[in-house]
């Protein structure tokens, strides 16, 4: 990199004073053409007086002067704008024809790039750019904060494929002497090294730094990555996106990079580990019974979610059934995959539920579907799908804690029985009728309800619903309300979630986890749906915005018409 200190520098007073003196008309024309472009104290200042100029100038003149090169006296003056002018200046036309106009009037020199290390802790110096011209093609700008992401060589190309304009300058900074021979490295692959001193966020904060004045230093610049893993570089991000260009963030997460395109707002992601090998589809089959086995057993249930049984499978083998169902066979979904082995697998889709059940097929083993609507279960049923309930008080007690759980998350007063049953049927693998035949309590649901005082029912139609006790009842509503969660802030909601979502990651072995999965998480521990949580803070919310509003605690990724989630780093 060059020695800014070979360069001529700019200290002819006439020259300085020409720059002040254009630099104040500007304000001035924009003063009286433009007002709403200088900030709201400064509107009404009376600029064109001899007073106020002779002011202006000599502010202006004291920051140019004391400075050591040229690129620190384009910073100065663009810090001296800030100070005067709202954002959107920067952005109008105008200005970059201000920059170009000094940059004529101010030396500029050229040196050939040296392979040295800048050896200034200070440096605030940017690789020249002599080569490119105002009438030459647009740029794209690669800034990477080596000390936290390190990228390959096959990122970078991954990286060139997005962009619309070649990478043609690339930026590392780091503390190279903590580096060993990474600084080596980097420069054999075309990288400018800019070197800070040890200390914590050293590397972002000049990157920072460089990168918002970089407009000044490369007019053809149209795209620009932003390379680092420090939550940090958001703002960089945003600054960049003010001045006009494509910004790239990219970011580390795990074994991923993820690259946010600012004009687009989509996520393009890079897997840093090797492929995953593609089983045949019979290795591909006992993948998937192997899964569901162990799930069998440490629930001791015969029926898997199928959404448990893909999310499984992504954790054990680093990728998703959907991807190998694709490969294998072209146009099917998943579903329609295990429905094509029915030697090998048993779907099963229980009414008002959103997700299928699957077990093995299995020769020797009568399989029971887990049908609500059903008024027997047979016999065969394994015993340890059998509910534990052994009297009509447990009975009594098992109905309405699903009932008041389903009330808290409806919002309703009560609840039809058929959900009931369905809900019953759900969490202990065998219809309500067939306790209550095991019990000798009957064979009619409706007939157990209403000979129980804990419940009321009601008619409306032909559909009959359930409460708990007289609905007008304080204590009846205080009993109800009891069942729901005792999160009463944001702020413990946040922590909740970070918690849970740490906690999953950490026992399915995974970067991420999916949204629904959470849900169903939350659900379970708290009685209560997630989204209807986030709406008691935030009444036009939901789960995924709450956790898409926060992305200094959450990254949130869509993938497969999917939505991941993980925590921000």
């Amino acid at each position: 990199m060059s020695d800014p200190s070979n360069a001529p520098l700019a200290t002819d007073t006439a020259t300085i004073a020409q720059i002040c003196d254009r630099v104040y008309h500007i304000v001035l024309d924009i003063q009286q053409q433009h007002p709403e472009l200088l900030k709201q104290k400064y509107r009404t200042i009376p600029w064109h007086t001899s007073h106020n100029q002779s002011v202006f100038i000599t502010k202006l003149k004291a920051r140019l002067t004391h400075v050591e090169d040229e690129e620190a006296k384009l910073i100065n003056l663009r810090r001296f704008l800030e100070s005067l002018l709202l954002p959107s200046y920067f952005t109008q036309p105008s200005f970059g024809e201000l920059t170009q106009t000094l940059q004529s009037s101010i030396p500029q020199t050229s040196p050939s790039p040296s392979p040295e290390l800048v050896s200034s802790d200070n440096s605030e110096t940017l690789p020249p750019s002599a080569s490119v011209t105002n009438h030459s093609p647009g740029i794209a700008i690669l800034l990477l904060d080596a000390e936290n992401l390190q990228l390959d060589i096959k990122t970078e190309k991954f990286l060139e494929e997005l962009c619309t304009y070649p990478i043609q300058i690339k930026v590392a900074f780091a503390n190279w002497r903590s580096l060993g021979k990474k600084d080596a490295e980097f420069h054999s692959r075309g990288y400018e090294l800019i070197h800070v001193p040890p200390g914590k966020d050293s590397a972002d904060m000049k990157m920072a730094t460089v990168g918002a004045s970089i407009f000044i230093h490369y007019p053809n610049a149209r795209e620009i990555l932003v390379c680092s893993s420090d939550g940090g570089m958001t703002h960089l991000y945003n600054t960049l996106q003010t001045h006009g260009f494509t910004v790239y963030l990219v970011r580390k997460q795990g074994d991923t990079i993820t690259v946010l395109n600012s004009d687009t707002n989509q996520t393009k992601r890079h897997s840093l580990s090797p492929p995953p090998e593609i089983p045949g589809p019979e290795e591909f089959i006992n993948q998937i019974k192997a899964i569901i086995r162990l799930e069998q057993t440490r629930t001791g249930n015969l029926w898997v979610e199928l959404s448990q049984v893909s999310t499984l499978f992504c954790s054990h083998h680093h990728t998703r059934i959907s991807h190998l169902v694709s490969l294998h066979c072209p146009g099917k979904t998943v579903q329609d995959f295990f429905r094509d082995y029915p030697k090998e697998f048993v779907l099963h889709d229980l009414p008002e539920q959103s997700d299928l059940y699957v077990t093995l097929f299995e020769m020797n083993t009568s399989v029971i579907a887990p049908n609500p609507s059903a008024s027997t279960e047979s016999p065969n049923l394994d015993s340890s799908l059998h509910t534990t309930i052994q009297s009509k008080v447990e009975l009594e007690q098992e109905l309405a804690r699903i009932v008041k759980i389903i009330m808290a998350n409806s919002g309703q007063t009560s609840v039809p029985i058929s959900n009931v049953g369905t809900e019953f049927c759900k969490q202990h693998k065998q219809s309500v009728n067939q306790v209550l035949k095991d019990l000798s309590l009957g064979d009619k649901f409706i007939t157990f309800l209403q000979d129980c005082n804990l419940f009321q029912i009601k008619k409306s139609g032909k559909i009959y619903s359930v409460t708990i006790g007289n609905p007008g009842d304080p204590e009846s509503q205080k009993e109800i309300q009891s069942t729901q969660s005792s999160i009463n802030s944001v702020k413990t909601l946040e922590k909740i979630l970070k918690e849970m979502i740490e906690g999953m990651i950490k026992k399915l072995g995974t970067d991420d986890i999916a949204v629904n999965k959470l849900k169903k998480e939350f659900q379970t521990r708290y009685n209560e749906t997630a989204d209807a949580c986030v709406k008691k803070f935030e009444p036009k919310s939901s789960l995924i915005k709450f956790l898409r509003n926060r992305d200094t605690m959450f990254n949130m990724t869509f993938i497969d018409r999917d939505y991941r989630v993980a925590i921000a780093k």
